[in-house]
């Protein structure tokens, strides 16, 4: 549960930074974005969206049967 809990701390801090990276405006003089921060910021969603139902589980939360 340790290893989850510094997982999810992880990826909302990094959710948090690319959004803010994001969303500066461009730069023209400073030549081309090399990295993608608004997909770097979704995909970091997305893992925190994963390692809070994974926590959930660990934690005893009821889960539905399919």
């Amino acid at each position: 549960m340790t290893l989850t809990l510094a997982l999810t701390g992880a990826a909302i801090a990094l959710a948090i930074f690319a959004g803010w990276r994001g969303a500066r405006p461009w730069d023209p003089r400073g030549g081309v974005r090399m990295m993608p921060w608004r997909l770097i910021m979704l995909l970091a969603g997305a893992g925190v969206f994963i390692l809070v139902i994974h926590l959930g589980a660990l934690l005893g939360a009821p889960q539905r049967p399919y």
